[in-house]
């Protein structure tokens, strides 16, 4: 219990520095706050597509079904995720652009990133049968990961963005965050991290028992 209650005051910390630190990007202003929220959910999209096509990958080999329902649980939350990671990305559009919505080639990116992961879920939705299910799952969430980097790392900085090209590491790869930035920067991404494995081992329970019921209701 002790690393929760680590866990709460740590996020509580990153979001009360967030509000009364300078802003961020002192050209933007008060909206660059979103920063210390909008990237760490884009990072956790990564971390959850990754395990899922790790999982992916293990249930291939050891056709055991408790890897498919974590490959399952991991796309479920970076799919979660990386709606929230629209949403932030959205409200800083609006404000600093003027519309929710530009076709900006990272919005763009990120819209199909989420089709992608749509259409895996619909696959699982479509078929019935239980080992069919988890194997085209499997290979489709494999393929499907080979999107992400270019996606969300290629594709955004080969086109011509909206978006803050240097808000974190500049083209001559030195940090161009000032030191409290960087320390605030650096909090909300392990906070958030731990947060997602926290949420991720709660599916994993929920997945748990409820293979119990229907394993007890054959």
């Amino acid at each position: 219990m002790w690393w929760k209650t680590l866990i709460f005051v740590a996020m509580s910390a990153v979001i009360v520095l967030s509000f009364v630190t300078p802003a961020p990007q002192q050209q933007i202003g008060d909206a660059s706050r979103i920063f210390y929220y909008h990237i760490p959910l884009a990072w956790i999209c990564v971390i959850a597509f990754t395990m899922s096509m790790v999982y992916s990958i293990r249930y291939l080999r050891t056709r055991r079904i408790a890897e498919d329902d974590k490959a399952a649980d991991s796309a479920r939350l970076g799919f979660t995720f990386c709606v929230l990671a629209t949403i932030t990305g959205s409200i800083f559009a609006k404000v600093t652009w003027g519309a929710f919505w530009n076709w900006d080639p990272r919005e763009t990116s990120v819209f199909i990133l989420l089709l992608i992961y749509g259409a895996y879920f619909a696959l699982r939705g479509a078929v019935e049968a239980e080992e069919k299910r988890a194997a085209l799952a499997a290979v489709f969430a494999i393929f499907s990961f080979l999107t992400v980097p270019f996606l969300i790392f290629v594709v955004p900085r080969i086109m011509p963005s909206l978006h803050p090209s240097e808000s974190i590491v500049s083209s001559q790869l030195n940090f161009s965050m000032g030191i409290t930035v960087r320390w605030i920067f650096a909090a909300s991404m392990v906070c958030f991290t731990l947060v997602f494995l926290w949420i991720f081992s709660l599916a994993r329970r929920i997945s748990v028992i409820r293979r119990i019921q229907m394993e007890q209701e054959l």
